[in-house]
């Protein structure tokens, strides 16, 4: 048997990516920051990292990568409908955030569910050294705590929701709603991005199940599980280094060239997501510039939505609506080789996202609902003393931090309207003051501060 680790990370998704090159199929690290953060524990503990490989049908076998073990899990095509397109990001994904799109609920997407989170529990059961760590991510593995600790009770798990977990009357609607809570609390400490998401978690303890708790200690089966939160973060030092590479910064020149040496860029970068507010965005400035307080070119905005989850209907529904605003604020605003909105429908490399806010006088980051948004954190590292404006929206758990932003409610057209005229029209000196305020925040607010904050109230000595 192979040997067992001492420090085991459980997500959907593995950190690796599989590439073809001249040598045959390879793996590579994927980016992003939980695997940024997690790697020197990792290495550390030699830790091993469980989640799906991409692909249907059987896993590889495990492997290791840059001092980490891999240990693939299996998905049938039958499951990836079931358990990811469906259970996960068609009934959990609405429901969680707000039920923005209305969540549709199967028995069987629930069963899947249910079997594929057994096997994720079953293999870390097999991973995880005697009194190991076992730190499970998301909302798709939340069964997983509970049947791990069926399995291992000798274990320490620890569980992190990325995305917001609503109040008890949204949460009373899922169908499996005492199986999802018990799921949980089966581990010894839940962490959320928010402050009120984690009382939400305590309260529904108390109402669903009854369960005593005093602050955020919850008595579960004569043990406590602890609620918390733990805003996640980016790299921010990676990120102001990439950024004021010359390379990068003569590319932010270029791409002003290329949108004509406007006075203002607008940008946003989301995933094509219905939670986003991408149209209610273009909406306000479509408004704007039939109201002429914006005018093309001087005006323009550059809209990056990246590919999302193309096979769920209501992701292609949102494709179809963006796409129909982008094309009538372009015919009545744009010129020939003038349009008001550069819609980009692609994903982009970090080095060109980093040229992108670089070059950005105003980041618009207004989703309906959001866990947190690191777009809008990135955004603030890459700026260095250039100044820009952020438009954030009150629902993404980044407004809590970034309290210099331009703060909005998405629902509102016209706060929407008053608050991008604002940012569009700052002065320079008051514009480089809120910058700086923000990146001091970030710089001692990481995802390393968040990992290391997680695992030392997990018991983890030294952590990250």
């Amino acid at each position: 048997m192979a040997e067992r680790s001492s420090f085991v990370v459980v997500a959907n998704r593995l950190p690796v990516d599989e590439v073809t090159t001249p040598e045959g199929r390879q793996w590579r690290p994927s980016p992003g920051g939980l695997v940024t953060a997690l790697h020197p524990v990792l290495v550390r503990e030699r830790g091993t990292w469980i989640g799906w490989a991409g692909g249907t049908g059987d896993a590889p076998e495990p492997f290791e990568l840059e001092g980490i073990n891999i240990h693939p899990v299996p998905l049938s095509a039958q499951e990836l409908e079931r358990y990811y397109e469906g259970q996960s990001n068609a009934t959990i994904w609405p429901l969680y955030h707000d039920a923005v799109e209305t969540p549709a609920y199967k028995r069987s997407w629930r069963e899947t569910y249910r079997a594929v989170n057994q096997r994720f529990a079953e293999a870390a059961a097999e991973v995880a050294a005697e009194g190991a760590v076992v730190w499970v991510q998301d909302y798709q593995l939340q069964l997983v705590p509970a049947m791990l600790r069926e399995l291992r009770p000798d274990l320490k798990i620890g569980f992190f929701l990325h995305i917001p977990f609503p109040p008890i009357e949204l949460f009373m609607q899922m169908p499996f709603r005492t199986e999802i809570l018990r799921g949980l609390l089966g581990a010894d400490l839940v962490g959320f991005q928010q402050r009120l998401a984690a009382q939400n978690f305590v309260r529904l303890a108390r109402h669903l199940l009854g369960l005593r708790y005093e602050g955020q200690m919850i008595q579960v089966d004569g043990r406590q599980v602890k609620a918390g939160a733990f805003p996640i973060s980016i790299d921010t030092a990676q990120m102001e280094q990439l950024a004021a590479d010359p390379a990068i910064q003569a590319r932010a020149k270029e791409i002003r060239g290329e949108l004509g040496n406007p006075k203002t860029i607008i940008l946003g970068v989301d995933r094509l997501d219905y939670t986003k507010g991408i149209e209610l965005r273009l909406k306000a400035f479509r408004e704007l510039l039939a109201d002429g307080k914006l005018t093309v070119p001087d005006a323009v905005m550059v809209q990056v939505a990246t590919p999302s989850r193309e096979r769920v209907e209501h992701y292609q529904a949102l494709r179809v609506k963006v796409e129909r605003e982008v094309g009538r604020i372009n015919g009545e605003f744009g010129r020939v080789g003038v349009p008001a909105v550069h819609y980009l429908h692609q994903s982009y490399s970090r080095s060109e996202l980093a040229a992108l806010y670089s070059a950005a006088d105003v980041m618009m980051v207004t989703p309906l609902r959001d866990g947190m948004n690191l777009v809008a954190k990135e955004y603030v590292a890459s700026r260095a003393d250039t100044g820009g404006a952020l438009v954030l929206s009150e629902f993404a758990g980044a407004a809590t931090e970034l309290r210099q932003a331009f703060l909005c409610n998405p629902h509102d057209p016209e706060g929407v309207k008053e608050v991008l005229l604002r940012a569009v029209n700052i002065e320079p000196a008051e514009a480089r003051r809120r910058m700086r305020v923000m990146q001091r925040h970030l710089r001692t607010h990481d995802v390393e501060h968040w990992a290391r904050s997680f695992l030392n109230e997990l018991g983890v000595p030294e952590a990250a």
